[in-house]
């Protein structure tokens, strides 16, 4: 790693994903799963949830002869693994499951998943392309206004050393005015912002979402996020890192996983529809309720089996925690509009 100044976008893409000390990509790594939890490892109810999606994109397709299920971020392909054992038969004979991944195929995986660090090609594929906190991984610069008001970049060193560069300007200046609350000026008044306010620039997510969603000819594209709307955007950002299950500062030399919040509006196309996780699974069946105390006494085996189902469901669930993450639904064509209604 250099230590040199640079954005925090490239300090990210170094950190995270360099070939040979990137956090995601270094040889032998754990993945994902060794630092911190998502829904992907909550529960196979997860898992599920997916299946039953899938079903609904291929139901509303038409049943095509080739269904494609495409994993973005597929960490070490437990998702995709999960749904392949809760899919039917039938819908399992016809998927061709992508894992879209930069580190390296983990030995063992099911050899049904074809493994690749690069995206389908444009229009290539027709089912279901799934994308759960993947968007919060794609590097984003980092800016903060100084002491006149004016948003400038945050510059930093692979030891997290930070300073302020230029002045915003170009694209990511158009982007920041439309979609985060400017930094540079208070809407009362036109008076200068405070020292030391920032926003992450989510630009690159925007153009890595609308590419995702080019690779399919027909179907459904989801992004499974941390997620924040204009309306409600955070006054000093949400870069931040995690190892080993806590959160640490985002030191961005390989030592740690980078990540920071999505405003998945931006990202959303015209025809896009946006839920809560909790109303999603809630749409694809999972429910937190527990079980009738009267089947302890008729099933006690089965009303343990449902307890736990329902814990794990109402983790997924919790408007606090997993449940608060935001889903993108990008419909490809008309077929698949709707289908968590």
């Amino acid at each position: 790693m250099t230590n040199e100044w640079c954005g925090w976008r490239e300090a990210t893409q170094r950190a995270l994903y360099g070939p040979d000390e990137g956090f995601y990509t270094r040889p032998g790594g754990p993945g994902p799963a060794g630092h911190f939890r998502t829904s992907v490892h909550a529960s196979p109810l997860y898992a599920g949830a997916v299946a039953t999606l899938l079903c609904r994109v291929d139901a509303a397709l038409g049943h095509p002869g080739e269904l494609a299920l495409v994993d973005v971020g597929a960490g070490r392909g437990e998702l995709l693994t999960g749904v392949l054992d809760a899919l039917p038969g039938e819908v399992a004979a016809r998927l061709r499951p992508y894992a879209v991944e930069r580190a390296a195929r983990p030995e063992g995986l099911d050899a049904r998943i074809c493994w690749r660090r690069e995206l389908p090609a444009p229009g290539s594929v027709t089912g279901l392309l799934f994308a759960n906190e993947w968007l919060d991984n794609v590097p984003v610069e980092v800016v903060e206004t100084d002491t006149d008001g004016v948003p400038r970049r945050v510059l930093v060193r692979a030891d997290g050393t930070e300073r302020l560069g230029e002045p915003v300007d170009g694209a990511d200046a158009e982007w920041l005015r439309r979609w985060w609350a400017p930094p540079a000026r208070e809407a009362a008044g036109g008076a200068a912002s405070s020292p030391g306010l920032r926003a992450e620039i989510g630009r690159p997510r925007d153009e890595a979402w609308a590419r995702a969603v080019g690779t399919l000819r027909a179907g459904l594209a989801v992004a499974a996020d941390y997620a924040h709307e204009r309306g409600d955007r955070p006054p000093f950002g949400t870069l931040t890192g995690f190892r080993d299950g806590r959160e640490v500062p985002p030191v961005p030399d390989g030592s740690c996983d980078i990540t920071a919040h999505v405003a998945l509006d931006a990202c959303a196309g015209p025809s896009a529809e946006r839920l809560t996780q909790r109303e999603a699974l809630h749409a694809l069946g999972v429910d937190g309720r527990r079980p009738p105390l009267a089947l302890a006494a008729t099933d006690p085996s089965g009303y343990v089996r449902a307890l736990s189902a329902a814990g794990a469901a109402a983790e997924l669930t919790d408007p606090g925690g997993l449940g608060g993450f935001g889903w993108l639904l990008e419909p490809v064509g008309t077929a698949c509009a709707g289908l968590l209604r």
